[in-house]
């Protein structure tokens, strides 16, 4: 069994396969390649279990939600209740969060699944996931380098086949870099767009919660589902987000090249090439 995205775990639900099964499939990944990885801090075993086997039974009584079968992972700084949460620091060690992140809360409203908090540099300040106190995130295509960050455990979580898809945090990058370092999709949305309640902060003005996964569609459905205005977060904004994908296929495109970057005497060869041949095919 394997999942590459969430549309193959509702084609497997529909031919028999349990949630309960795809939560154990991950937790086979994560029991396996986690020791080397150093992605996940805490896995929330029984509670993804226990959460799986209610949702299986809502699948045969017609009453799921729409990410029923979808397993997620939290970045270190996302609250999740009587959960812990250390922003990978000491100085949070045995914190256990008192209310929920409003964008957790409304995916777990959906059914999906919460399998475990995920590394990232301490209180999201860092751009390699080296600076935790729990130990720097490998690059699960090759771990002899970094993953990016501060969302790295996030970003290396979904590419190593850990969960669905995984929640991060944006700054100044902190999702795009380490989901481009990873070789997966990463979204900032814009801000406003998802509350930040529940997040732990690092600049507010600026602090985006956005999703990892591997392709568009999943990116959109989870955005979909988080976004949208809370009472908690004054800054959250009245935005159309409900066919996000649609949106975004029919939409005309645009890409912008950024030439002093390619043209960088620090950008290796091997990069340029690779930039150049992906901006001929698009």
């Amino acid at each position: 069994m394997s999942f590459s995205r969430f549309a193959e775990i509702k084609q497997a639900l529909t031919s028999g396969t349990t949630v309960l099964s795809v939560v154990e499939h991950y937790l086979q990944n994560i029991h396996s390649k986690n020791a080397d990885l150093n992605i996940f801090l805490e896995v929330f075993e029984e509670d993804a279990k226990n959460a799986a086997l209610e949702i299986d039974g809502k699948i045969k009584a017609g009453t799921a939600g729409k990410l029923a079968g979808m397993v997620i992972a939290l970045k270190d700084n996302l609250c999740y209740k009587a959960h812990k949460v250390s922003a990978s620091s000491k100085i949070l060690e045995g914190f256990e969060s008192l209310f929920t992140a409003t964008a957790v809360e409304r995916l777990i409203a959906e059914d999906a699944i919460i399998i475990g908090r995920v590394n990232c540099d301490e209180f999201a300040m860092g751009s390699s996931n080296e600076n935790s106190a729990f130990g720097p995130v490998k690059n699960p295509l090759d771990t002899s380098r970094v993953p990016g960050g501060s969302s790295g455990g996030s970003a290396a979580a979904v590419v190593a086949n850990m969960c669905t898809v995984a929640l991060g945090s944006d700054t100044g990058g902190s999702i795009r870099q380490p989901a481009s370092f990873c070789g997966i999709v990463g979204l900032k949305p814009s801000y406003g767009v998802i509350s930040r309640s529940g997040l732990i902060a690092y600049a507010s003005s600026f602090d985006q919660i956005g999703p990892f996964s591997t392709n568009v569609a999943d990116a959109a459905l989870v955005t979909e589902v988080m976004a949208g205005q809370d009472p908690k977060d004054s800054t959250t904004a009245a935005i159309e987000t409900k066919n996000l994908l649609g949106d975004v296929i029919t939409s005309p495109k645009k890409i912008a090249v950024l030439k002093e970057a390619i043209d960088s005497e620090g950008t290796s060869t091997a990069v340029k090439d690779a930039l150049k041949e992906k901006i001929e095919k698009l």
